[in-house]
C-alpha cells in the first residue's frame, strides 16, 4: 500500500496544488483517465471546504491530504482540525459542519446560515462526484474520505 501525505497552510491558493498532486498520484495509481477530472474536482472541493473551516474558526494548523493506493482502489482523505459539534466548548450553538444546531436559545447567537450553506453545498458537490464518500468529525477535527476503483492492469501477451 503506497501512501502520499500532503500538508498545506489553510490558504486558498494552495488548493490548486493539492488538486494537481491528487490527479498525478491517482493517474500513477491506476485510476481510469476518464475519472481523473472527478478526482481533481472532488479534491478541490474538499480542500476548499477544509480551508474555509480553518479560516472561519481561526485555526492555523495545516490541512492534511492523504492519498493511498490500495490493491483495488485509490482513496483520498482530506482532514481539517475543526472540532465537531459538542466536542469543544468554544463552538457554541452551530455545528459548523452542516449539521443541525444544538442548544440555540434566546441568549445564544443564531448559527451563521451562510457558512452552513457553503458547507452543505460543498458536501453535495463531493457526493455528486464520488460514489464512495464518507464524512466524519470528532474532537480532533473532520475527515472527508473518498475512494475510486483502480483500472485493472492489462497484461499483454
Amino acid at each position: 500500500m503506497a501512501t502520499v501525505e500532503l500538508r498545506f497552510s489553510a490558504q486558498p491558493e494552495h488548493v490548486r496544488t493539492a488538486r494537481l498532486v491528487a490527479a498525478a498520484v491517482a493517474r500513477r495509481a491506476g485510476v481510469d483517465e476518464a475519472v481523473l477530472d472527478e478526482v481533481r474536482l472532488a479534491v478541490g472541493e474538499a480542500c476548499s471546504r477544509a480551508v474555509g473551516l480553518h479560516r472561519s474558526h481561526g485555526i492555523t494548523a495545516p490541512v492534511t491530504v492523504v492519498l493511498t493506493e490500495e490493491e483495488k482502489s485509490f482513496s483520498i482523505e482530506v482532514g481539517d482540525e475543526v472540532p465537531g459539534p459538542g466536542s469543544d466548548g468554544s463552538v457554541s450553538g452551530a455545528s459548523g459542519r452542516g449539521g443541525a444546531a444544538s442548544g440555540v436559545g434566546p441568549d445564544e447567537p443564531e448559527p451563521d446560515p451562510e457558512g452552513d450553506g457553503e458547507d452543505e453545498m460543498g458536501l453535495a458537490v463531493i457526493s455528486g462526484l464520488v460514489d464512495d464518500v464518507e464524512v466524519r468529525s470528532g474532537a480532533d477535527g473532520g475527515v472527508i474520505r473518498m475512494s475510486w476503483p483502480k483500472t485493472p492492469a492489462t497484461v499483454l501477451p
